[in-house]
């Protein structure tokens, strides 16, 4: 179905990068869009992202680089959306061609602020994205590890199955598995939910919160995230798919989530502020915690986790003090 389509990523961070890693197994060639042309000036001449898995070198005869994210759109069959999902809506602002008629997929863990809505939704709604034609990357796969090929899973989420089938051939390779799925609200959600976990478990780890404690946090935060998903869209689902426990476990625990190491920062003692100017990348579940604590208003869902985190980033409580209070929560 997609064997000569063209592709196009629209985004340039590391997970950008290692899905251009991941498709250049298969397809001949890729569009990219980078907004900074520098950038695109540094990546033709030493053959690397400047800014993010620098030990990834590409062919860049196989890429066509692009900064007018029209032009991209309009020359691509296929579109992957991997941009921050706070800055998601100012990025595509200046789409004025129709992408209702192409394959869009979002590879983006987050929501979309002010309109709370995650990506898909968003991407039908402004740009009448039939969802059929929405397509959702999720699982547990750390760009790092993609960089250095080790065998990891995708879960690819379409409500048109053949859709997902076709694009998961795209990206099946020795170091990547990929599974379709049908739930792509589920399968979003739980992303966005897995990095507001991890920011919990990082702020735990912060205030020296033990391995058993660890295990108490993940083991309520999946029912957590089925109590939700369950309410938002109450389909049958197993929340002990790879796509849901296994993307959870490893944003909560692995050295290579962004979302626990800026939970880290805050429990050690580090203002919301200085620890994003310390990062330099973004931590998706900071923004999701608040949308989520404003979706939740309409569906009340008894959400501890999240709601200690939004305390700690949004109210000013202090961690040590909302932790506390939140153990006493957990079973």
């Amino acid at each position: 179905m997609f064997k000569n389509s063209r592709i196009a990523i629209i985004g340039s961070g590391s997970w950008a990068t290692a899905l251009a890693k991941i498709l250049l197994n298969n397809v001949q060639s890729i569009n990219w869009y980078f907004r900074n042309p520098d950038n695109i000036d540094f990546f033709q001449k030493y053959s690397h992202n400047p800014n993010y898995l620098n030990d990834v070198f590409f062919d860049t005869e196989r890429i066509n680089f692009y900064t007018d994210i029209n032009k991209i759109c309009k020359q691509s069959d296929i579109l992957i959306f991997v941009i921050p999902s706070a800055f998601l809506k100012n990025a595509v602002a200046d789409i004025k061609v129709d992408i209702s008629n192409k394959f869009v997929i979002s590879a983006i863990k987050g929501i979309v602020p002010v309109d709370n809505l995650i990506v898909g939704k968003f991407l039908n709604k402004y740009f009448g994205v039939p969802f059929d034609s929405l397509g959702i990357i999720a699982g547990p796969c750390h760009a790092e590890e993609v960089a250095l090929e080790r065998l990891s899973y995708l879960t690819i989420a379409c409500p048109d199955v053949k859709k997902a089938r076709a694009f998961a051939l795209l990206i099946e390779s020795s170091f990547i598995r990929a599974h379709i799925s049908d739930d792509i609200y589920g399968t979003e959600y739980a992303s966005v939910l897995k990095n507001v976990i991890a920011i919990a478990s990082g702020i735990c780890h912060g205030l020296h919160y033990g391995d058993n404690f660890q295990a108490v946090l993940i083991s309520n935060a999946i029912q957590e995230i089925k109590r939700f998903v369950d309410k938002v869209h109450p389909i049958t689902r197993d929340i002990k798919g790879s796509s849901y426990l296994g993307d959870l476990l490893v944003t909560a625990y692995s050295q290579f989530s962004r979302n626990r190491m800026f939970g880290t920062m805050i429990g050690k003692g580090y203002t919301v502020r200085s620890a994003q100017l310390e990062m330099h990348m973004v931590a998706e579940g900071y923004y999701a915690v608040k949308c989520i604590k404003e979706i939740n208003e309409e569906h009340n869902v008894n959400m501890p986790i999240c709601d200690a985190v939004y305390n700690i980033c949004y109210e000013g409580i202090s961690p040590a003090i909302e932790i506390r209070l939140l153990t006493e929560n957990l079973r």
